[in-house]
């Protein structure tokens, strides 16, 4: 017990010192999130209990998937810290998940899981006592939970196979959630179906109703999960790095531009964490495009490629930043251009699967050609365009790949910078895409080429730029990609941001985080319903409008949406025409 509670009061030491300037801005951010949906969690404990168990589904899953997409979750006291100390494998493990319970996350999910105690005060005297241990072995199952499939990734992404398998499962279940309507739908259900009470993330709440199994099975659940990470930790401070004896065919080109080409692909197809981007990327938009086909629908189907695309872009936006210090090396190679390199690598890697994608999906679903023929070469351009560009300009220093051995997810310190570098790539690729899809829309078979014009210039221009940067300003990124500090002098959207007042960074960081829920699915995709009269979808809005107000509604979501992105460029705009970059 002596070494969970240094453990804790080590994890509330870094924390303190820890929570500064970018960093607690983006942390005040998140809890104020967080609440919000906690204080929506325990609004639900007074009504329909079974709205209640949805909703501990959803936070376990947040649990689940939150730290993977999020770079491998809270690291602030790692396994390997402690190695040398001699700790039985048990005592570390518990140590560990008595500090894991210090910080935001825990904190709030303590407050959404206090809905248990307020529905076992309405069922009686009994179930309210049985409601407070439920309680702390509910969040001990969903810490707990969250740190054994973090360690699985992990564990898969030290294999090639794995990366590919991880990346296809985590994007087909993010997938999932994002169309988890289509489920609903497709299964006739019109409330909470009654399998939210048996996953552990209701057990809980079964205990509160009187189930008597439940309580004691949370209990061996935590066992089994803290058994289960103690094996895996000792598993990874003991893991030692394997060396590639394996002979390879020797990288070899024509001229310096090539070799950058030869040596991106040869880093595309070895490095597990690029290799699960991938495949998360192309499973993602497969699966949100089809989705829709349980309810005989196919008009999504052809846009599967897209999608991939805006993801793909999203997941390597950070292209330099992963590649650690190692930048050093393109600093010191002249003549060649490792932007344009890393373009025709991204292009030879990421093309091929979007076309054949787009392709069969459109010819299964039988067009629209002319859109999905636009949009194709725009997003091709503009993602190959855009990706070093974002890295350039935002750049989030990585950790160098031979660091993140132990935790291959773990490609940066800086998570906050990483979510809302993916932010930006998501909604900057994706409006490239904008006039290529208006010329489709209005004037047919001209989209195409407009589509065409547009990606040749977002790749010629953009890369252009992204180049510039690199050729002016490598040294001072080298600098922060080794100190985690930006030079002096230097100044980005990044620094930008931090210099904002608290007030203004917190308005731009809602409106980057939050702008693409009214834009996308209560805009766009509310009106693709709203057309093909498929009324009363899940949280759809302007579904449940009367026939008059169900455009103006989805038109009005789209404005709010495109304004709160607007605004937040408008916050961290430069103020002074000598601002570089």
């Amino acid at each position: 017990m002596a070494v969970a509670l240094t453990m804790a009061a080590m994890k509330v030491a870094a924390l303190r010192h820890a929570l500064r300037g970018q960093r607690a801005q983006t942390a005040v951010t998140g809890a104020v999130l967080g609440a919000v949906l906690a204080g929506g969690t325990l609004y639900l404990a007074f009504g329909d209990l079974d709205l209640l168990a949805a909703a501990y589904a959803v936070w376990l899953l947040g649990w689940l998937l939150g730290p993977v997409f999020m770079g491998g979750g809270d690291e602030t006291l790692r396994p390997e810290y402690f190695a040398l100390l001699g700790l039985p494998a048990r005592t570390m493990a518990f140590g560990l998940l008595v500090a894991a319970f210090v910080g935001l996350a825990p904190l709030i999910s303590l407050v959404a899981l206090v809905g248990l105690v307020i529905a076992g005060v309405r069922l009686g005297v009994g179930n309210a006592l049985v409601a407070v241990p439920a309680l702390v072995l509910q969040l001990a199952v969903f810490v707990l939970l969250s740190k054994v499939g973090v360690a699985l990734v992990g564990l898969a992404l030290r294999s090639r196979l794995g990366a590919i398998a991880t990346g296809v499962v985590n994007g087909a279940i993010l997938a999932g959630l994002g169309q988890i309507w289509v489920v609903f739908w497709a299964l006739g259900q019109t409330g909470i179906p009654s399998v939210v009470w048996y996953l552990p993330s209701g057990w809980g709440l079964l205990a509160v109703r009187g189930t008597w199994w439940a309580l004691p099975a949370l209990a061996g659940l935590v066992l089994v999960l803290l058994a289960a990470w103690a094996g895996l930790l000792s598993w990874r401070v003991g893991a030692t790095r394997v060396s590639f004896a394996g002979r390879r065919r020797p990288i070899t080109a024509a001229s310096s531009s090539g070799a950058v080409v030869a040596k991106e692909l040869r880093a595309w197809s070895r490095d597990l964490v690029r290799n699960y981007q991938v495949t998360f990327a192309l499973a993602y938009g497969v699966c949100f495009a089809a989705s829709p086909l349980l309810l005989s629908w196919d008009g999504m189907l052809p846009y599967a490629g897209p999608i991939f695309l805006v993801m793909a872009a999203a997941m390597s936006a950070n292209v330099y930043g992963t590649d650690g210090t190692a930048l050093w090396l393109n600093l010191l190679t002249p003549g060649g251009s490792d932007v344009r390199g890393r373009q025709w690598a991204w292009l030879v890697v990421h093309a091929p699967p979007a076309v054949v994608v787009t392709l069969v999906c459109t010819a299964v679903a039988g067009g629209p050609w002319p859109m999905v023929l636009s949009l194709l070469p725009a997003l091709l351009g503009g993602a190959v365009g855009l990706v070093p560009l974002i890295s350039v300009y935002g750049l989030v220093p990585g950790t160098d790949p031979h660091r993140r051995a132990n935790n291959p997810l773990r490609t940066s310190e800086d998570d906050g910078g990483l979510t809302g570098q993916a932010y930006a790539a998501l909604a900057l690729v994706a409006a490239t895409a904008v006039p290529a899809a208006l010329a489709a829309h209005w004037f047919g078979w001209a989209g195409p080429v407009i589509g065409v014009l547009t990606g040749l210039s977002c790749y010629r221009g953009f890369g252009a730029l992204a180049a510039r940067r690199l050729r002016t300003h490598g040294v001072e990124l080298l600098q922060e990609m080794r100190t985690g500090r930006r030079a002096a002098g230097s100044r980005s959207v990044r620094t930008r941001f931090a210099a904002l007042p608290a007030g203004r960074q917190a308005v731009a960081w809602v409106c980057f985080g939050l702008g693409a829920i009214p834009l996308i699915p209560q805009g766009v995709l509310a009106a693709v319903f709203v057309s093909r009269n498929m009324l009363r979808h899940s949280w759809f809005v302007a579904t449940y409008m009367s026939p008059g107000l169900r455009y103006p509604v989805a038109i009005a979501f789209m404005v709010l949406g495109a304004t709160m992105y607007a605004v937040g460029t408008w916050l961290v705009r430069p103020t002074s025409a000598k601002v570089a970059g």
